[in-house]
């Protein structure tokens, strides 16, 4: 069986930064072990497949090792290749995801804006399990629906910090947020996963559906720019929408090509 594969590079307007998403387009779904072999053959934090649905997409996201209920920057690369290479026609994109529901991709000029629900989140005690994930303390500490968040005080802060995969790793939950004001945009921020098979993921819209609501709060604004400080940075573009939030980056095309499985 020969299937179609595209590799985008989300949330930045240049290759070699942003975050590396497979997208492999599917006329009907295979079976759940094979869609895993591939991301994990794939070895990107996140490899996307689709299936058309009438007007619509049905989504799926696989890390290397497990299934993920939501994925922003494979989700803003799947509506890339459909916009770019797959004639879709319209400026929204409306995906279809078993795990979160009804999420939509808006395409203004070379700007893609994604339409996540937001989190649900509260703060929780920094607890000696979350002390010993950094070598340094966290201010504050807060508990979503699958990631914790750290809240750290500089910019500074985030971009030195230095993780214990090994402590990361036993929290009951998909990963770790890490985060403080910017010195240039709204905030900043981070993510580890090792859980997940990621240890550290480039650039995580996900992870934004909890960044844009407390920082909204914390800011008193609405929209906001942010920046995530991987080794490949990555921008985006925020605006909160109380029950929803816009998330919103820019994609470039890596490779086009064809994977052969059995």
């Amino acid at each position: 069986m020969k299937l179609k594969l595209y590799q985008v590079d989300a949330f930045t307007d240049k290759v070699f930064s942003g975050n590396p998403a497979a997208v492999c387009p599917l006329d009907s779904w295979l079976n759940d072990n094979l869609l895993q072999k591939i991301a994990m053959e794939n070895n990107l934090a996140e490899t996307a497949f689709y299936v058309k649905n009438g007007d619509a997409y049905e989504i799926r996201w696989f890390t290397p090792t497990i299934e993920v209920d939501l994925c922003g920057h494979a989700t803003l690369a799947s509506a890339y290749v459909l916009f770019n290479y797959q004639d879709h026609q319209g400026a929204t994109v409306k995906f279809l995801s078993r795990r979160s529901g009804v999420l939509s991709v808006e395409r203004d000029g070379d700007l893609l804006k994604l339409n996540f629900p937001t989190d649900t989140f509260n703060r929780i005690d920094l607890s000696s399990e979350l002390k010993a994930c950094f070598d340094k303390a966290a201010a504050e500490a807060y508990k979503g629906k699958t990631d914790f968040m750290l809240v750290f005080g500089s910019e500074r802060d985030i971009r030195d910090l230095r993780p214990a995969l090994e402590a990361i790793s036993k929290l009951p939950g998909r990963g770790m947020i890490v985060t403080a004001p910017g010195d240039n945009v709204d905030f900043v921020s981070r993510f580890f996963g090792p859980q997940s098979g990621i240890n550290e993921d480039p650039v995580t819209g996900s992870a934004h559906t909890t960044l844009i609501p407390y920082w909204s709060k914390r800011l008193g604004k609405t929209e906001l720019t942010a920046m995530q400080l991987s080794q490949r940075v990555g921008h985006l573009k925020c605006k909160f929408l109380n029950e929803r939030v816009e998330i919103s980056g820019k994609g470039k095309v890596y490779l086009i090509g064809e994977i052969f499985v059995e």
